[in-house]
């Protein structure tokens, strides 16, 4: 029993010339007719798609004096409180 994903798509191309005539010629070197010889040339160029490279990675940084004292980067938690006991007045219970 044939499932729906059996059957081949049917669709017409329009190829230049000069174009035509060397796909028709390799698909005669490699035995296969025009239509399978086009359909193993496409499914081969999408089995070697890979996606583009990302561009680099570039930081962009400001002037500045570096961190402020009582500043410490490994303990970001520590600025989220500080901020919460400008705005609150108060550090939440357990901090």
């Amino acid at each position: 029993m044939r499932s729906e994903y059996d059957q081949n798509m049917r669709t017409t191309i329009s190829l230049d010339d000069r174009l035509a005539v060397q796909v028709q010629r390799k698909a005669a070197e490699q035995g296969l007719s025009v239509s399978a010889f086009i359909a193993k040339v496409l499914d081969d160029a999408l089995k070697r798609h890979t996606a583009p490279p990302a561009p680099p990675f570039r930081l962009i940084t400001v002037k500045g004096g570096g961190l402020q004292p009582g500043i410490d980067l490994d303990r970001p938690r520590t600025l989220d409180l500080d901020d919460d006991e400008t705005a609150f007045g108060t550090r939440p219970p357990g901090s």
